[in-house]
């Protein structure tokens, strides 16, 4: 006995909170296309490979928020006749995106890095690392608001963001570290070949970038093939149980649409009862585990003589 799909108009609406998401992911790419300009500008006059590798890097981190803008705008529209379940799992594919943008980004980092090894040139100008120390507080802060953001509104796209700027900030760190021994590592240590430290670190911080990358690989991976926590489908079991008339709960099914669940279970009812009762039973099964359980946007109950 199905209990009949919740029209659209009753299902919990797309949580008004993504529009943080979506303000700070703003600011993240209006800071990330200012951070990469100037970058990019103060590598190539300071001579510096890892700082025009970071303004790579940065320009990625653009190309990543503008992805992750339009995958939390995508993923707020309300269901529809051809996506009756809504439009969230967008989220979790502008995450997947990143993680690639990264990858790219590294490679790239890697290559020029190499390239320039092999090419001789100037050391970089000290003055590059003010740039550095700039873009490592500006990027530090990023990920701790944008990541916060993230955590309270349970969007994988966002998070893949928030350690989008960490990964920059990393790099800025390698960065400032290669620069430091490439103008004064040959007079401190005696050592002339400390000038290609600047393009060490960069390749360093592209081994960096790509670790983040596949680290950030799991949750939207996961969110794609329908994974669940564990600790979720007993407590939506649980709650479930614990209704007036539920026999049993003989399966829970969850899957993550955006920063939500949409939970499909079989639930046991006394053989002997009407159809309208057991009806009844099913819807409130339906909106107590919606009120209780917070991670919960919608359920469709299947009720089952027991």
């Amino acid at each position: 006995m199905n209990q009949a799909q919740p029209k659209s108009d009753d299902q919990k609406p797309v949580e008004p909170g993504a529009g943080k998401a979506l303000r700070i992911t703003v600011v993240g790419l209006l800071a990330s296309i200012a951070l990469a300009t100037i970058k990019l500008i103060g590598g190539i006059a300071g001579h510096s490979s890892a700082l025009v590798a970071d303004a790579i890097e940065s320009f990625a981190d653009s190309a990543s928020s503008l992805v992750v803008l339009q995958g939390i705008r995508i993923a707020r529209k309300p269901p529809d006749e051809d996506h009756p379940y809504g439009h969230g799992k967008a989220e979790a594919v502008s995450a997947l995106i990143v993680c690639v943008l990264l990858l790219v980004a590294a490679v790239i980092i890697a290559v020029e890095s190499a390239q320039q090894i092999l090419t001789p040139h100037d050391p970089p100008k000290a003055w590059t690392l003010f740039v550095l120390g700039g873009v490592v507080v500006v990027k530090e802060v990023l990920f701790r608001v944008v990541g916060r953001v993230a955590e309270m509104e349970e969007s994988n796209a966002a998070h893949a963001d928030a350690w989008h700027h960490r990964a920059d900030a990393i790099t800025s760190v390698a960065a400032f570290v290669g620069v430091t021994l490439a103008v004064w590592g040959p007079g401190w240590f005696g050592s002339p070949q400390l000038v290609y430290a600047d393009e060490v670190a960069a390749i360093v911080a592209s081994g960096i970038i790509v670790y983040t990358a596949l680290r950030l690989l799991h949750d939207p991976l996961h969110e794609l093939l329908d994974a669940a926590p564990p600790d979720l489908l007993e407590e939506i079991r649980t709650v479930a149980a614990s209704v007036e008339g539920v026999r049993g709960v003989e399966k829970v099914l969850a899957r993550k649409s955006g920063p939500k669940y949409l939970v499909d279970m079989h639930l046991h009812v006394d053989a002997t009862i009407s159809i309208r009762e057991a009806h009844a039973i099913g819807g409130k099964v339906r909106a107590t585990v919606r009120e209780r359980v917070p991670r919960v946007r919608d359920v469709l109950t299947h009720v089952e003589p027991a």
